[in-house]
């Protein structure tokens, strides 16, 4: 949700949703051995990082729960509720999602196995006025457009033909775009859609 992105930390946390029939204003696709976004901190040892990178692709190949189930089965906690970040975890004992989700002016955290679909744990509210002004801004946006992140990572998944990991809100040159991680082949690759009306704002 930040304008800054993370990195791979022994997992794909990315703590950075059309797009339905007509294209988005703009769509990148970056392709590569990892894109920015998944850089780790340490980036000295290539090595570790690909082999983590491996390790976290593997683990997300053999889940049975898509992004797009996980995004639903966090959204359906809360009528109404739109998600504005997930990123899959393979780094702890079970694979899971996590999901951040906007409904009535807060963010909602959710952890949803990627083999099951259950939630595990508590739901985690966090209002939107202790969150800084930027993310503020972009939230409001996403309240305010038409297409979600489950629209993006179709449209994104298509375009780079492959599965999405991870999705969220990005604001690259003052415009904020939906950036999408999706594993094509051995291969990872970053999407930016530039959700239509999100232009300006």
């Amino acid at each position: 949700m930040s304008a800054t992105r993370p990195g791979v930390y022994g997992l794909l946390a990315i703590a950075l949703s059309g797009l339905l029939v007509a294209a988005p204003v703009r769509a990148t696709v970056s392709a590569g051995s990892a894109p920015t976004a998944l850089h780790s901190e340490t980036d000295g040892d290539a090595a570790a990082d690909r082999q983590a990178v491996s390790h976290e692709i593997e683990r997300f190949r053999s889940s049975s729960i898509s992004i797009s189930q996980a995004m639903a089965i966090a959204e359906a906690r809360h009528a109404g509720a739109t998600t504005a970040d997930i990123s899959f975890d393979g780094g702890s004992g079970v694979p899971v999602y996590r999901v951040k989700t906007l409904h009535n002016d807060r963010i909602w955290r959710y952890t949803v196995n990627a083999a099951t679909g259950e939630v595990m744990g508590g739901e985690a509210a966090l209002p939107l006025a202790q969150l800084d002004l930027e993310d503020r801004s972009n939230l409001a946006v996403l309240g305010t457009i038409t297409h979600r992140l489950a629209d993006a990572v179709r449209v994104a998944e298509q375009a780079a033909s492959g599965k999405a990991i991870s999705g969220g809100l990005v604001r690259e040159r003052g415009r904020l775009n939906f950036a999408i991680v999706v594993i094509s082949g051995n291969d990872l690759k970053e999407v930016l859609l530039e959700p239509p009306g999100a232009r300006g704002k």
